[in-house]
Protein backbone atom coordinates (compact mmCIF):
# COMPACT_ATOMS: atom_id res chain seq x y z
CA UNK A 1 0.00 0.00 0.00
CA UNK A 2 1.19 3.55 -0.24
CA UNK A 3 3.71 4.61 2.12
CA UNK A 4 2.98 7.78 4.87
CA UNK A 5 4.98 10.02 6.32
CA UNK A 6 4.52 11.23 9.87
CA UNK A 7 4.10 14.69 7.78
CA UNK A 8 1.39 12.67 6.00
CA UNK A 9 -0.20 11.41 9.21
CA UNK A 10 -0.05 14.72 10.99
CA UNK A 11 -1.88 16.64 7.25
CA UNK A 12 -4.45 13.69 7.45
CA UNK A 13 -5.45 14.19 11.25
CA UNK A 14 -5.96 18.03 10.53
CA UNK A 15 -7.87 17.20 7.42
CA UNK A 16 -9.95 14.83 9.65
CA UNK A 17 -10.89 17.59 12.14
CA UNK A 18 -12.41 19.86 9.49
CA UNK A 19 -14.12 16.87 7.71
CA UNK A 20 -17.12 16.69 6.56
CA UNK A 21 -19.63 13.92 8.96
CA UNK A 22 -20.13 11.89 5.87
CA UNK A 23 -16.16 11.65 5.08
CA UNK A 24 -14.97 10.95 9.28
CA UNK A 25 -17.74 8.21 9.62
CA UNK A 26 -16.77 5.71 6.65
CA UNK A 27 -16.13 2.52 7.53
CA UNK A 28 -12.79 1.19 7.86
CA UNK A 29 -13.53 -2.41 7.82
CA UNK A 30 -15.88 -4.57 6.10
CA UNK A 31 -17.11 -5.50 9.48
CA UNK A 32 -17.79 -1.74 10.19
CA UNK A 33 -19.79 -1.41 6.24
CA UNK A 34 -23.48 -1.59 6.58
CA UNK A 35 -25.89 -3.25 4.58
CA UNK A 36 -25.17 -4.97 1.21
CA UNK A 37 -24.81 -8.33 2.41
CA UNK A 38 -25.45 -9.42 -1.23
CA UNK A 39 -21.97 -8.08 -2.17
CA UNK A 40 -19.90 -7.93 0.64
CA UNK A 41 -21.56 -10.45 3.26
CA UNK A 42 -19.86 -13.27 4.91
CA UNK A 43 -19.48 -16.03 2.56
CA UNK A 44 -19.47 -13.12 -1.05
CA UNK A 45 -16.81 -13.52 -3.33
CA UNK A 46 -15.75 -9.86 -2.59
CA UNK A 47 -15.29 -10.55 0.43
CA UNK A 48 -13.14 -13.61 0.30
CA UNK A 49 -11.18 -11.95 -2.55
CA UNK A 50 -10.45 -8.82 -0.20
CA UNK A 51 -9.46 -10.73 2.81
CA UNK A 52 -7.33 -13.09 0.15
CA UNK A 53 -5.98 -10.05 -0.89
CA UNK A 54 -6.66 -11.31 -3.98
CA UNK A 55 -8.99 -8.47 -6.08
CA UNK A 56 -9.22 -8.81 -9.77
CA UNK A 57 -10.74 -5.43 -11.70
CA UNK A 58 -13.83 -4.40 -10.58
CA UNK A 59 -16.73 -2.03 -11.46
CA UNK A 60 -18.92 -0.81 -8.71
CA UNK A 61 -22.31 0.40 -9.99
CA UNK A 62 -25.02 2.05 -7.76
CA UNK A 63 -26.59 5.29 -6.43
CA UNK A 64 -24.75 7.78 -4.44
CA UNK A 65 -24.38 7.12 -0.70
CA UNK A 66 -24.23 3.54 -1.13
CA UNK A 67 -20.68 2.98 -0.39
CA UNK A 68 -18.71 2.49 -3.43
CA UNK A 69 -16.13 5.00 -2.25
CA UNK A 70 -15.92 3.70 1.26
CA UNK A 71 -15.57 -0.21 0.03
CA UNK A 72 -12.36 1.22 -2.33
CA UNK A 73 -10.86 2.85 0.95
CA UNK A 74 -11.45 -0.92 2.72
CA UNK A 75 -9.50 -2.26 0.19
CA UNK A 76 -6.78 0.66 0.40
CA UNK A 77 -6.23 -0.33 3.92
CA UNK A 78 -6.27 -4.03 3.54
CA UNK A 79 -4.15 -4.92 0.93
CA UNK A 80 -0.26 -5.36 0.32
CA UNK A 81 -0.68 -3.47 -3.15
CA UNK A 82 0.21 -0.32 -3.70
CA UNK A 83 -3.10 2.00 -3.72
CA UNK A 84 -3.31 4.55 -6.36
CA UNK A 85 -6.07 6.77 -7.39
CA UNK A 86 -7.20 9.42 -10.57
CA UNK A 87 -9.61 11.54 -10.80
CA UNK A 88 -12.19 11.05 -13.63
CA UNK A 89 -13.45 14.70 -13.43
CA UNK A 90 -10.09 16.68 -13.85
CA UNK A 91 -7.73 14.12 -14.85
CA UNK A 92 -6.18 13.63 -18.29
CA UNK A 93 -5.14 10.85 -20.56
CA UNK A 94 -1.30 12.29 -20.01
CA UNK A 95 -2.07 11.68 -15.92
CA UNK A 96 -3.59 7.81 -16.54
CA UNK A 97 -0.74 7.29 -18.47
CA UNK A 98 1.67 8.73 -16.22
CA UNK A 99 -0.39 6.45 -13.40
CA UNK A 100 -0.34 3.12 -15.14
CA UNK A 101 3.60 4.29 -16.22
CA UNK A 102 4.39 4.08 -12.94
CA UNK A 103 2.25 0.79 -11.94
CA UNK A 104 4.20 -0.77 -14.94
CA UNK A 105 7.30 0.02 -13.29
CA UNK A 106 6.83 -0.47 -9.77
CA UNK A 107 5.38 -4.16 -10.90
CA UNK A 108 8.37 -4.71 -12.99
CA UNK A 109 11.06 -3.52 -10.36
CA UNK A 110 9.74 -4.10 -7.18
CA UNK A 111 7.16 -6.95 -8.11
CA UNK A 112 4.61 -4.97 -6.68
CA UNK A 113 0.94 -4.61 -7.37
CA UNK A 114 -1.22 -1.63 -8.48
CA UNK A 115 -4.28 -0.91 -7.37
CA UNK A 116 -6.53 1.52 -9.45
CA UNK A 117 -8.84 3.54 -8.31
CA UNK A 118 -11.06 5.57 -10.74
CA UNK A 119 -14.58 7.11 -9.45
CA UNK A 120 -16.68 8.46 -11.59
CA UNK A 121 -15.00 6.38 -14.46
CA UNK A 122 -17.95 7.07 -16.50
CA UNK A 123 -16.66 10.41 -16.75
CA UNK A 124 -13.57 9.49 -18.65
CA UNK A 125 -13.95 10.18 -22.19
CA UNK A 126 -13.19 6.89 -24.48
CA UNK A 127 -9.77 7.57 -25.08
CA UNK A 128 -9.20 7.83 -21.16
CA UNK A 129 -11.15 4.37 -20.98
CA UNK A 130 -9.30 2.60 -24.20
CA UNK A 131 -5.40 4.41 -22.46
CA UNK A 132 -6.75 2.07 -19.57
CA UNK A 133 -7.54 -1.49 -21.72
CA UNK A 134 -3.55 -2.26 -22.02
CA UNK A 135 -2.91 -2.37 -18.51
CA UNK A 136 -6.14 -4.00 -17.23
CA UNK A 137 -5.58 -6.72 -19.67
CA UNK A 138 -1.88 -7.57 -18.97
CA UNK A 139 -2.41 -7.09 -15.21
CA UNK A 140 -0.50 -3.94 -14.72
CA UNK A 141 -3.17 -2.48 -12.59
CA UNK A 142 -6.28 -4.00 -10.99
CA UNK A 143 -8.80 -1.78 -11.80
CA UNK A 144 -11.83 -0.23 -8.89
CA UNK A 145 -14.30 1.75 -11.16
CA UNK A 146 -16.98 3.72 -9.10
CA UNK A 147 -19.76 4.91 -11.42
CA UNK A 148 -23.83 5.81 -10.53
CA UNK A 149 -24.28 5.04 -14.21
CA UNK A 150 -24.69 1.67 -15.60
CA UNK A 151 -21.36 0.51 -16.63
CA UNK A 152 -23.29 -1.38 -19.70
CA UNK A 153 -23.88 2.11 -21.22
CA UNK A 154 -21.34 4.29 -19.84
CA UNK A 155 -18.33 2.25 -19.46
CA UNK A 156 -16.23 0.88 -23.01
CA UNK A 157 -17.47 -3.22 -23.75
CA UNK A 158 -13.76 -3.72 -23.49
CA UNK A 159 -13.37 -2.83 -19.90
CA UNK A 160 -16.56 -4.32 -18.67
CA UNK A 161 -15.73 -7.61 -20.27
CA UNK A 162 -12.37 -7.80 -18.18
CA UNK A 163 -14.06 -6.70 -14.90
CA UNK A 164 -16.65 -7.91 -12.64
CA UNK A 165 -19.33 -5.71 -12.24
CA UNK A 166 -21.19 -5.44 -8.40
CA UNK A 167 -24.20 -3.56 -8.12
CA UNK A 168 -24.48 -1.76 -4.98
CA UNK A 169 -28.66 -0.54 -3.79
CA UNK A 170 -29.80 2.21 -2.00
CA UNK A 171 -29.62 1.08 1.79
CA UNK A 172 -32.84 0.58 3.61
CA UNK A 173 -33.99 3.38 6.32
CA UNK A 174 -32.99 0.41 9.09
CA UNK A 175 -29.78 0.40 7.70
CA UNK A 176 -29.43 3.78 7.68
CA UNK A 177 -30.71 4.22 10.99
CA UNK A 178 -27.68 2.56 11.99
CA UNK A 179 -25.17 4.78 10.16
CA UNK A 180 -26.69 8.00 11.96
CA UNK A 181 -26.86 6.01 15.92
CA UNK A 182 -23.44 5.00 15.22
CA UNK A 183 -22.38 8.78 13.93
CA UNK A 184 -24.24 9.93 17.40
CA UNK A 185 -21.78 8.16 19.58
CA UNK A 186 -18.63 7.07 17.41
CA UNK A 187 -15.68 9.31 18.51
CA UNK A 188 -15.01 10.30 15.09
CA UNK A 189 -18.51 11.60 14.52
CA UNK A 190 -20.39 13.52 17.23
CA UNK A 191 -18.80 11.53 20.06
CA UNK A 192 -21.86 11.68 22.10
CA UNK A 193 -22.12 15.50 22.60
CA UNK A 194 -26.03 15.01 21.05
CA UNK A 195 -29.12 12.81 21.09
CA UNK A 196 -31.94 11.84 19.20
CA UNK A 197 -34.92 9.90 19.87
CA UNK A 198 -36.02 6.98 17.35
CA UNK A 199 -38.52 9.31 16.19
CA UNK A 200 -36.15 11.80 15.03
CA UNK A 201 -33.47 9.22 13.92
CA UNK A 202 -36.23 8.06 11.70
CA UNK A 203 -36.82 11.13 10.25
CA UNK A 204 -33.65 11.27 9.19
CA UNK A 205 -33.56 7.60 7.68
CA UNK A 206 -36.81 8.47 5.94
CA UNK A 207 -35.37 11.47 4.27
CA UNK A 208 -32.25 10.37 3.38
CA UNK A 209 -33.98 7.91 0.54
CA UNK A 210 -31.40 5.14 0.89
CA UNK A 211 -28.33 7.36 0.67
CA UNK A 212 -26.43 7.44 3.70
CA UNK A 213 -24.13 10.34 2.99
CA UNK A 214 -27.24 12.55 2.84
CA UNK A 215 -28.17 11.21 6.15
CA UNK A 216 -24.79 12.23 7.57
CA UNK A 217 -25.27 15.29 5.85
CA UNK A 218 -28.53 15.76 7.58
CA UNK A 219 -27.45 14.95 11.21
CA UNK A 220 -24.12 17.29 11.33
CA UNK A 221 -26.75 20.01 9.85
CA UNK A 222 -29.04 18.98 12.66
CA UNK A 223 -26.07 19.37 15.13
CA UNK A 224 -25.50 22.78 14.15
CA UNK A 225 -28.71 23.79 14.76
CA UNK A 226 -28.53 22.58 17.77
CA UNK A 227 -25.45 24.70 18.71
CA UNK A 228 -27.24 27.88 17.05
CA UNK A 229 -30.34 27.40 19.12
CA UNK A 230 -29.18 26.56 22.62
CA UNK A 231 -25.57 27.61 22.83
CA UNK A 232 -25.91 28.02 26.49
CA UNK A 233 -25.57 24.71 26.90
CA UNK A 234 -22.12 23.54 28.12
CA UNK A 235 -22.28 20.27 29.78
CA UNK A 236 -24.46 17.64 28.74
CA UNK A 237 -25.33 16.26 25.10
CA UNK A 238 -27.85 18.63 23.03
CA UNK A 239 -31.05 17.19 21.90
CA UNK A 240 -31.45 16.89 18.08
CA UNK A 241 -35.43 17.80 16.90
CA UNK A 242 -37.49 17.08 14.52
CA UNK A 243 -37.76 20.52 13.88
CA UNK A 244 -34.04 20.90 13.50
CA UNK A 245 -34.35 18.00 11.09
CA UNK A 246 -37.21 19.49 9.01
CA UNK A 247 -34.86 22.75 9.06
CA UNK A 248 -31.89 20.58 7.62
CA UNK A 249 -33.34 18.55 5.13
CA UNK A 250 -36.87 20.41 4.33
CA UNK A 251 -37.92 17.51 1.61
CA UNK A 252 -37.07 13.73 1.06
CA UNK A 253 -34.06 13.11 -1.54
CA UNK A 254 -35.81 10.67 -3.77
CA UNK A 255 -33.01 9.59 -6.30
CA UNK A 256 -33.43 10.50 -9.86
CA UNK A 257 -31.21 11.24 -12.55
CA UNK A 258 -32.36 12.53 -15.63
CA UNK A 259 -29.28 10.99 -17.38
CA UNK A 260 -28.96 7.90 -15.80
CA UNK A 261 -30.23 4.50 -14.49
CA UNK A 262 -33.06 5.93 -12.55
CA UNK A 263 -34.03 8.05 -15.55
CA UNK A 264 -34.58 5.28 -17.69
CA UNK A 265 -35.63 2.34 -14.41
CA UNK A 266 -38.45 5.56 -13.72
CA UNK A 267 -40.13 5.81 -17.24
CA UNK A 268 -40.15 2.48 -17.39
CA UNK A 269 -42.00 2.04 -13.87
CA UNK A 270 -44.29 4.85 -15.57
CA UNK A 271 -44.93 3.39 -18.89
CA UNK A 272 -46.13 -0.58 -17.46
CA UNK A 273 -48.13 0.90 -14.55
CA UNK A 274 -49.85 2.55 -17.28
CA UNK A 275 -49.93 -0.69 -19.27
CA UNK A 276 -50.77 -2.36 -16.18
CA UNK A 277 -54.13 0.31 -15.33
CA UNK A 278 -52.86 1.43 -12.69
CA UNK A 279 -53.46 5.48 -12.61
CA UNK A 280 -52.42 5.81 -9.14
CA UNK A 281 -49.06 4.35 -9.85
CA UNK A 282 -48.60 6.00 -13.14
CA UNK A 283 -48.78 9.18 -11.58
CA UNK A 284 -46.91 8.47 -8.76
CA UNK A 285 -43.93 7.65 -11.19
CA UNK A 286 -44.67 10.87 -13.15
CA UNK A 287 -44.87 12.94 -10.10
CA UNK A 288 -40.91 11.41 -9.36
CA UNK A 289 -39.89 12.62 -12.61
CA UNK A 290 -41.38 15.68 -12.74
CA UNK A 291 -39.93 16.14 -9.23
CA UNK A 292 -36.43 15.21 -10.48
CA UNK A 293 -36.54 17.98 -13.08
CA UNK A 294 -37.34 15.79 -16.01
CA UNK A 295 -38.20 17.84 -19.59
CA UNK A 296 -42.40 17.35 -19.31
CA UNK A 297 -41.66 16.94 -23.39
CA UNK A 298 -39.63 14.05 -22.88
CA UNK A 299 -42.92 12.09 -20.93
CA UNK A 300 -45.19 13.34 -23.39
CA UNK A 301 -43.42 11.40 -26.53
CA UNK A 302 -43.25 8.34 -24.09
CA UNK A 303 -47.30 8.84 -23.80
CA UNK A 304 -47.70 9.27 -27.74
CA UNK A 305 -45.90 5.95 -28.06
CA UNK A 306 -47.63 4.50 -25.57
CA UNK A 307 -51.12 5.58 -27.20
CA UNK A 308 -50.28 3.31 -30.27
CA UNK A 309 -48.36 0.35 -28.75
CA UNK A 310 -50.64 -0.49 -25.93
CA UNK A 311 -53.55 1.33 -26.41
CA UNK A 312 -54.17 1.21 -30.27
CA UNK A 313 -57.49 0.99 -31.50
CA UNK A 314 -58.91 -0.01 -28.64
CA UNK A 315 -59.30 3.44 -28.09
CA UNK A 316 -58.29 6.05 -30.70
CA UNK A 317 -58.79 8.98 -29.21
CA UNK A 318 -55.53 7.96 -26.95
CA UNK A 319 -53.01 9.05 -29.75
CA UNK A 320 -55.35 12.75 -29.74
CA UNK A 321 -55.07 13.01 -25.51
CA UNK A 322 -51.40 12.08 -25.48
CA UNK A 323 -50.76 14.38 -28.57
CA UNK A 324 -52.68 17.08 -26.82
CA UNK A 325 -50.68 16.54 -23.91
CA UNK A 326 -47.38 16.75 -25.73
CA UNK A 327 -48.47 20.51 -27.20
CA UNK A 328 -49.13 21.84 -23.61
CA UNK A 329 -45.86 20.54 -22.78
CA UNK A 330 -43.97 22.45 -25.71
CA UNK A 331 -46.32 25.63 -25.22
CA UNK A 332 -46.97 25.74 -21.78
CA UNK A 333 -44.52 24.21 -20.18
CA UNK A 334 -44.28 23.71 -15.99
CA UNK A 335 -46.15 23.67 -13.56
CA UNK A 336 -49.09 24.04 -15.07
CA UNK A 337 -48.70 20.83 -18.19
CA UNK A 338 -48.21 19.07 -14.98
CA UNK A 339 -52.02 19.17 -14.75
CA UNK A 340 -52.69 17.89 -18.63
CA UNK A 341 -49.79 15.45 -18.32
CA UNK A 342 -51.76 14.02 -15.35
CA UNK A 343 -55.17 13.97 -17.47
CA UNK A 344 -53.53 12.31 -20.42
CA UNK A 345 -51.73 9.43 -18.23
CA UNK A 346 -55.27 8.74 -16.00
CA UNK A 347 -56.60 8.38 -19.33
CA UNK A 348 -54.01 6.19 -20.94
CA UNK A 349 -54.12 4.13 -18.14
CA UNK A 350 -57.74 3.59 -17.62
CA UNK A 351 -58.31 2.87 -21.13
CA UNK A 352 -58.49 -0.54 -22.99
CA UNK A 353 -55.55 -1.69 -23.96
CA UNK A 354 -54.47 -3.15 -27.41
CA UNK A 355 -50.93 -4.02 -28.85
CA UNK A 356 -52.39 -5.53 -32.22
CA UNK A 357 -51.12 -2.17 -34.12
CA UNK A 358 -47.06 -2.71 -33.11
CA UNK A 359 -47.31 -6.70 -33.70
CA UNK A 360 -48.59 -5.97 -37.28
CA UNK A 361 -46.78 -3.79 -38.91
CA UNK A 362 -43.28 -5.92 -36.71
CA UNK A 363 -44.29 -9.10 -37.99
CA UNK A 364 -44.87 -7.64 -41.24
CA UNK A 365 -41.60 -6.02 -41.03
CA UNK A 366 -40.11 -9.32 -40.48
CA UNK A 367 -41.38 -10.69 -43.25
CA UNK A 368 -40.32 -7.91 -45.16
CA UNK A 369 -36.46 -7.88 -44.08
CA UNK A 370 -36.29 -11.64 -45.03
CA UNK A 371 -35.70 -9.90 -48.13
CA UNK A 372 -37.92 -12.10 -50.60
CA UNK A 373 -39.45 -9.46 -52.95
CA UNK A 374 -43.31 -10.14 -54.26
CA UNK A 375 -44.76 -8.27 -56.76
CA UNK A 376 -47.87 -6.01 -56.94
CA UNK A 377 -50.80 -8.16 -58.23
CA UNK A 378 -51.49 -6.56 -61.31
CA UNK A 379 -54.91 -5.30 -60.69
CA UNK A 380 -53.60 -3.04 -57.74
CA UNK A 381 -51.02 -1.42 -59.56
CA UNK A 382 -51.01 2.22 -61.23
CA UNK A 383 -53.04 2.66 -64.41
CA UNK A 384 -51.31 5.63 -65.45
CA UNK A 385 -48.59 4.21 -67.70
CA UNK A 386 -48.33 2.47 -71.30
CA UNK A 387 -49.84 -1.29 -71.30
CA UNK A 388 -51.65 -0.44 -67.80
CA UNK A 389 -54.98 -1.65 -69.86
CA UNK A 390 -53.67 -5.43 -69.70
CA UNK A 391 -53.98 -5.41 -65.67
CA UNK A 392 -56.55 -6.86 -64.07
CA UNK A 393 -59.87 -5.89 -63.43
CA UNK A 394 -59.42 -3.54 -59.74
CA UNK A 395 -62.61 -4.06 -57.94
CA UNK A 396 -63.78 -0.73 -56.68
CA UNK A 397 -65.18 -1.51 -52.94
CA UNK A 398 -67.58 1.90 -53.55
CA UNK A 399 -69.09 0.02 -55.96
CA UNK A 400 -70.57 -2.58 -53.65
CA UNK A 401 -72.50 -2.78 -50.88
CA UNK A 402 -71.22 -1.73 -47.63
CA UNK A 403 -67.78 -0.57 -49.61
CA UNK A 404 -66.92 -4.09 -49.34
CA UNK A 405 -65.59 -6.71 -51.99
CA UNK A 406 -63.83 -10.02 -51.52
CA UNK A 407 -60.66 -9.34 -53.50
CA UNK A 408 -56.93 -10.46 -52.27
CA UNK A 409 -54.81 -7.35 -51.78
CA UNK A 410 -52.09 -9.64 -49.93
CA UNK A 411 -49.31 -10.77 -52.99
CA UNK A 412 -49.70 -14.96 -54.08
CA UNK A 413 -47.64 -15.69 -51.78
CA UNK A 414 -48.29 -14.08 -48.88
CA UNK A 415 -52.02 -14.10 -49.32
CA UNK A 416 -52.85 -16.38 -45.95
CA UNK A 417 -50.79 -14.24 -44.22
CA UNK A 418 -52.20 -12.32 -41.38
CA UNK A 419 -50.64 -9.61 -39.61
CA UNK A 420 -53.33 -7.57 -37.66
CA UNK A 421 -55.19 -9.59 -35.00
CA UNK A 422 -57.24 -7.16 -33.31
CA UNK A 423 -58.41 -6.94 -29.47
CA UNK A 424 -61.60 -7.90 -28.97
CA UNK A 425 -61.97 -4.75 -25.87
CA UNK A 426 -63.14 -1.10 -27.16
CA UNK A 427 -63.38 0.16 -30.22
CA UNK A 428 -61.27 -2.28 -31.71
CA UNK A 429 -63.48 -5.49 -30.49
CA UNK A 430 -66.41 -3.47 -31.71
CA UNK A 431 -65.14 -4.27 -35.14
CA UNK A 432 -65.25 -7.66 -35.30
CA UNK A 433 -68.15 -7.94 -33.87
Amino acid sequence: MKQSSFFDDSVSEARAQVAPLAVRMRPRTLDEFVGQDEVVGEGTWLRRVIAADALSSILLFGPAGTGKTSLARIIAASTQAYFDEVSAIGGTVSDLRKSLESAANRLAIEGQRTILFIDEIHRFSKSQQDALLHAVEDRIVVLIGATTENPYFEVISALVSRSRIIELTLLSDEEVALVVRRALTDERGLAGKYVASDEVIDAIAALAGGDARVALTTLELSSQLADMQRPDIAEGPKVLTLDMVSDAMPSKQIPYDKGGDYHYDVISAFIKSMRGSDPDAAIYWMARMLHGGEDPKFIARRMMIFASEDVGNADPRALLIAEAAFRSAEVIGMPECRIILAQAAIYLSLAPKSNAAIMAIDSALSIVREGSEHGVPSYLRDRHRPGSEEYGKYKYPHNYPGAKVAQQYLPDALKKTTFYRGSDRGWEGQQRS
